[in-house]
């Protein structure tokens, strides 16, 4: 992805985030049960974590422009909608099965994180 819409989509989950962690410490405390609670305050928190990341990311990219950075940006957007988007709907829905698809949305994370790193060390070499 651009600097600009890693930068903008970072914006954005970080705005997500805020509105859904509210939303999880006030509505969600009194219906959903103390498990549910937890597996959707890691989305959140994962999501806030990673949100950061992307802002990173697109500033990082203004000073080692690279395919790898671009990349890592890709990925850990897809890790966001993926690992947080899973433990969101399995938190609400209580639909176990749905956390089978979480660790691609962590892999996803790793993954980004490997190509910034892959990124920064290339533009250095």
């Amino acid at each position: 992805m651009k600097n600009q819409t890693n930068l903008i989509a970072g914006a954005i989950f970080m705005t997500l985030a805020v509105l859904l962690g509210a939303f999880g410490a006030h509505a969600l405390k009194k219906i959903l049960s103390a498990d549910m609670l937890a597996i959707y305050q890691t989305a959140v928190q994962y999501q806030f974590y990673h949100a950061l990341g992307l802002l990173a990311v697109g500033i990082i990219g203004l000073h080692y422009p690279s395919k790898w950075v671009r990349l890592s940006g890709i990925f850990l957007t897809a890790g966001i909608v993926i690992f947080s988007g899973s433990l969101y709907v399995l938190a609400l829905s209580e639909i176990k099965t749905i956390g089978a698809i979480t660790p691609i949305g962590g892999t996803a994370f790793i993954i980004g994180w490997i190509l910034l790193a892959v990124g920064i060390w290339k533009a250095k070499n």
